[in-house]
C-alpha cells in the first residue's frame, strides 16, 4: 500500500479508536487479528480481543475519553508515526489495575491530560503493531499514585 493509504488507515484508527465517539467496530475492520499493542504503563497486549478489552475498560472508566493528533502523521515504508494529546475524567470503575505501581479507586473524579507518540505498522491494510510512548509520569501524578514534587 502507498504511504498515503497507510496514513489514511492510521488517521481513521486515531479518529475512531482513540477519538470520541468511540467506534469499537473499527478494531475488527483495521486491526490485524494478532495485533501487537503496547504502551509504557500497561502490560503488552496481543490480538483484537485484548485490545478490545483494554479499550472497553478505558472507555467505561473515562466515558469522556478523547485523543487527537497534534501534528501531521509521518509515514515511511510500513510505519506511520503520530503525535497526540488526550485525556478524560475518571467517573467509572477502577481503572488501570495493570499499572506497575498501583491504581485508583472507582470514580475518583481525577482528570487526566497527557501527550505521547505512537508508531503503527500497517501491512496489507491492517494495523499489525501499535507501540506508543506516553507521558506516564504525568499520568501517575494526575492519578495521585506518585507525588508531583
Amino acid at each position: 500500500m502507498s504511504l498515503e493509504e497507510n496514513k489514511a488507515i492510521v488517521g481513521r484508527w486515531f479518529t475512531e479508536f482513540w477519538g470520541n465517539p468511540w467506534n469499537p467496530a473499527v478494531i475488527d475492520e483495521l486491526a490485524h487479528p494478532d495485533i501487537r499493542f503496547e504502551y509504557s504503563l500497561h502490560k503488552p497486549m496481543r490480538g483484537r480481543d485484548e485490545v478490545r478489552a483494554f479499550a472497553t475498560n478505558f472507555r467505561t472508566a473515562y466515558p469522556d475519553l478523547n485523543f487527537w493528533g497534534t501534528a501531521d502523521l509521518i509515514a515511511e515504508g510500513d510505519y506511520v508515526v503520530g503525535q497526540w494529546e488526550g485525556g478524560g475524567t475518571h467517573t467509572g470503575p477502577i481503572v488501570f489495575d495493570d499499572l506497575p505501581i498501583g491504581s485508583v479507586p472507582a470514580a475518583s473524579g481525577k482528570t487526566l491530560r497527557f501527550t505521547g507518540t505512537t508508531v503503527l505498522k500497517v501491512v496489507d491494510g491492517l494495523i499489525v503493531e501499535e507501540v506508543g510512548l506516553d507521558d506516564g509520569v504525568k499520568v501517575l501524578q494526575q492519578l495521585g499514585i506518585i507525588p508531583t514534587e
